[in-house]
């Protein structure tokens, strides 16, 4: 990876430097620190060196403790999601279709697999269901937080795969005294959505050390699709995109048939292939005028079948006979969550320390769906003889039929999830007499899950008994009762993922250079990840209604090491009162497909004391996951808009690739942080990033793969190209469109833009004031297909992948008397068009969302020195979310937009 570059070079002769003064100067240089002032010195995220400025060439978010409480949230993914610099896809309890319970963060848009996301500063089991390769936020308490540091720049260079839209640091309480109780509730304006959570937390410190014991529990209830109006139905749009209206799923409740437009043709071309002249019931083959290819043409006095069953008697389809699918389906998901959490310190000596740490949490989630959907793979020839005669007249003897079915009779489908997350961490930190620090530790997680889908249907053994004549799939008895009891089963799979990390780390001071101590850190770590995935007996075997559902399995390992120098260049001079250079490597060696090295140069340059300038280059890295390496093949019903089709979902196959590569990225940040002496308490900051990735492991936009490869009458285009060529793409009798779209090394992705940062701190009124305005603009963000076109997602909201706003901007104000403090804030997200409406806005009733600002509302009050009530409203002008043609789910994106409305909640907290 970029080995033979010039920065490359620079920096592995600045640490083979450093490393080689380490070991002749170490000893003087320790010596002339004992005689420096006492100032305390911490490690700071995206740096393995302890300093005393905390002030970096990386830009760093935090969120404290008492912003994550007034904003009500009892899960860290509610605070994360609406950071701005936060975008694309997020699961979270909003997302009901596809989610299992879990929550994730997506940095800059770029998946939730390249942001990183540690607890104290070491990795975080991945977790969550099947073979889990992201960290499920859940795992993580809230009410054990102390502050979140959110490093939004590359660090692979200091913790190796996926920090390359940034790394998520959770730090956990360590220091704690006393008893504290928490309690609170909330609830939706529309009275869902309930959620309570009551926790403890328990600490001592004592000679020797000190103990934190943190328990909580959470439950939250559920929200219908049916119980808001933007929502309680599927949203069409007319042909000539002037309207829209109620509809659903052409798969209805009674059944839908669709004829064979071909019955009674016999092909007279090559291998049976239909030629021109070919003739048969409904229709014939003529020449096409512009191709002269053979193309199906209807008789004048001739239709072709297209019924439905509803209300026990068949006729013709309409859309009144579509299926209200949302109406049972899940708006936000609940779920019951227990963790529990330890921390604690035992000094053995004076100068070393023995630490350890453990999480363990449990997840009981569901979401429910309407009932399934089900069709015939192979078409059904209609025969009189012993099918219903209810056909009789409406198609013709021996026609072979597709079939689809909403299975309405044996009830909805029912999805649930158990969830265990396990991690220990034990480990040891000292000084040495030099006043080095070092620590070694061992990192273990372990996450397992068993996950169920309720009121499935076998329809390979229906298929069976359909050709046996033993089960008549036109009658509407047949879907009843004691007849289709024996075809419905419930899916279970399990699946889970484990973590084994040793590490070793050493840092200090060298040696005191002019401008300032020349500081040090290197490390070695070693780990170890396996996952696995078994689907249910029947889904394996693909004798269900969905595509067969392979299994996954499979570990790696990797041996790394790394180094850090903290150059002090100039001080005390004019317009650079210190200028700071830090460099950092890592090797990797991995099993899976061998080594490399990553490399990052950062600058501070404090040219006065208000104006400080900071930048940074690196390189970065992701490893493919267990996963995405081994994962077997599965299916996934995905939004889409094709003017071929009326159906609104895709089938399509999804799964790993053995043969993937790491992504490798170049990552640019410039930035300017100034606060002005002489308004005190005001600080400014603005940074640029810009990253450029390589070999994207990534799947393509199934809107544009659909749309590049079938054209508006359903025939197959762009045949040469490769994507189309690895697509497979299909268009059954029913009208669903099918396709492969696996994770490829399919080109490169590229995003960049700017962070800006006010903060006000001041006195008014008798009051203590914070004001802070927080944004986001995204100047690029485009993906190339395998064929190396660009994709620009910028300011488009998709149909799968979340949003790509323009700008996003968040304000909040707090206000704080001497018993109460309490808390404004605004989210603004701007505008944007829709993905699956980019080529052609005019087809589209929707094609573009306005801008929206969320506003919320919060206090706190200390009725004692141990009694605090606190509350609040979230979105307090009710926002709905806004409908736009080639939606994700909810006629909107919940990935991106509030979907539950104006939200109330409490809490009580008690600490003796």
């Amino acid at each position: 990876m970029y080995k033979n570059s010039l920065l490359a070079n620079s920096v592995r002769i600045a640490l083979v430097s450093g490393a080689a003064l380490t070991a002749f100067t170490a000893p003087t240089a320790f010596a002339a620190d004992e005689t420096a002032d006492n100032v305390e010195r911490i490690e700071v995220t995206g740096s393995r060196i302890k300093r005393a400025d905390l002030e970096t060439a990386s830009p760093i978010s935090v969120i404290d403790a008492s912003s994550i409480i007034a904003s009500g949230a009892t899960s860290i993914d509610d605070v994360l999601r609406n950071m701005t610099s936060a975008g694309g896809a997020m699961t979270n309890a909003a997302i009901n279709n596809g989610s299992q319970g879990n929550a994730r963060i997506n940095l800059r848009g770029l998946g939730s697999n390249r942001t990183l996301v540690l607890v104290n500063g070491r990795r975080m089991i991945a977790s969550g269901t099947g073979a889990a390769s992201t960290v499920d936020l859940n795992t993580i308490p809230v009410s054990m937080i102390q502050r979140v540091e959110v490093l939004k720049d590359g660090a692979s260079a200091i913790y190796g795969t996926d920090a390359i839209a940034g790394v998520v640091n959770v730090i956990l309480k360590r220091d704690f005294e006393g008893f504290e109780v928490n309690v609170q509730t909330g609830l939706s304006g529309e009275g869902d959505a309930d959620e309570t959570s009551i926790d403890f937390t328990l600490g001592n410190t004592f000679d020797k050390g000190n103990i934190v014991i943190n328990g909580q529990y959470t439950k939250r209830g559920d929200a219908s699709q049916a119980d808001r109006d933007f929502s309680k139905c599927p949203i069409a749009e007319t042909a000539d995109a002037s309207d829209i209206y109620c509809a659903g799923s052409g798969y209805s409740q009674g059944g839908h048939i669709w004829g064979d437009k071909n019955h009674g043709i016999v092909g007279s071309g090559q291998d049976g292939a239909y030629a021109i002249g070919d003739s048969g019931y409904y229709g014939h083959y003529v020449a096409d005028p512009k191709t002269g290819k053979p193309v199906w043409e209807a008789f004048a006095d001739k239709s072709v079948p297209d019924l439905s069953g509803l209300g026990g008697q068949y006729h013709d389809f309409t859309d009144a006979d579509r299926y209200n699918y949302a109406e049972t389906s899940y708006l936000s998901t609940p779920m019951e969550r227990l963790n529990l959490s330890f921390s604690g310190t035992y000094e053995l000596s004076d100068s070393i320390m023995f630490f350890s740490e453990a999480m363990y949490s449990k997840r009981w989630s569901n979401q429910q769906m309407a009932p399934q959907p089900i069709w015939n793979s192979s078409p059904w020839a209609y025969d009189s003889s012993w099918m219903t005669q209810e056909l009789v007249g409406l198609v013709q003897e021996g026609e072979k039929l597709d079939y689809g079915r909403r299975v309405v009779e044996s009830g909805n489908r029912y999805f649930s999830q158990t969830v265990d997350t396990v991690r220990v961490v034990v480990g040891l930190e000292g000084e040495l007499s030099n006043g080095w620090s070092w620590d070694a530790s061992y990192n273990k997680g372990k996450n397992d899950s068993v996950d169920t889908l309720a009121n499935l249907h076998n329809l390979g053994s229906i298929n069976d008994a359909v050709m046996a004549k033993e089960f008549d799939p036109f009658s509407q008895s047949s879907w009843e009762g004691e007849s289709i009891a024996p075809y419905i089963y419930t899916e279970v799979n399990s699946g889970g993922s484990e973590l084994d990390i040793f590490s070793a780390t050493l840092s200090g001071e060298v040696m005191e250079l002019p401008a300032g101590m020349l500081g040090f850190a290197a490390g070695y770590e070693y780990r170890e990840e396996s996952a696995h995935f078994t689907p249910d007996s029947l889904t394996s075997q693909g004798l269900a209604n969905d595509p067969r559902v392979e299994g996954t399995a499979g570990s790696f390992d990797v041996n790394e090491l790394y180094a850090e120098l903290a150059i002090p260049l100039l001080s005390d001079l004019p317009f650079a009162e210190q200028v700071d250079l830090s460099a950092a490597m890592r090797y990797f060696d991995y099993s899976t497909f061998g080594d490399d090295s990553t490399w990052k140069l950062g600058l501070t340059w404090r040219m006065t004391e208000d104006l400080m300038i900071r930048g940074g280059r690196s390189t970065a890295f992701r490893a493919p996951t267990v996963s995405e390496l081994y994962g077997g093949k599965s299916p996934s019903f995905e939004q889409i808009k094709h003017p071929a089709t009326t159906q609104t979902q895709a089938e399509v196959t999804v799964g790993g690739n053995p043969m993937l590569t790491p992504e490798e990225a170049d990552i640019t940040t410039v930035g300017l942080v100034y606060s002005p002496s002489y308004v005190e308490g005001l600080s400014f900051t603005v940074d640029y990033f810009d990253i450029a990735i390589t070999n994207t492991i990534t799947e393509v936009d199934n809107n544009y793969l659909a749309n590049q490869c079938l054209d508006a009458t359903g025939n197959k285009i762009n045949t040469g190209a490769a994507l189309c060529q690895s697509s497979n793409i299909e268009i059954d009798g029913t009208g669903r469109i099918s396709f492969d779209n696996g994770l490829q090394n399919i080109g490169q992705t590229n995003t960049s833009g700017y962070d800006i940062n006010v903060a006000y701190v001041f006195e008014g009124l008798g009051l203590d004031w914070k004001a802070g305005l927080d944004t986001s603009i995204l100047d690029t963000y485009e993906e190339f297909d395998p064929d190396g076109n660009a994709v620009d997602y910028r300011g488009y909201v998709t149909g799968g992948v979340g949003a790509y706003a323009k700008l996003k901007t968040n304000f909040n104000l707090t206000a704080t008397g001497d018993i109460w403090s309490a808390t404004y804030e605004a989210r603004y997200i701007d505008g944007m068009d829709s993905f699956a409406c980019k080529d052609d806005p005019s087809k589209c009733y929707a094609p573009s969302v306005d801008s929206i600002i969320y506003h919320d509302l919060s206090a706190t009050y200390d009725v004692t020195d141990m009694v605090r009530l606190s509350g609040g409203v979230n979105n307090i002008f009710d926002e709905e979310p806004p409908y736009y043609s080639g939606n994700n789910d909810s006629n909107t994106d919940p990935y991106t937009y509030d979907v539950l409305g104006r939200y109330f909640f409490v809490r009580a907290s008690v600490k003796f």
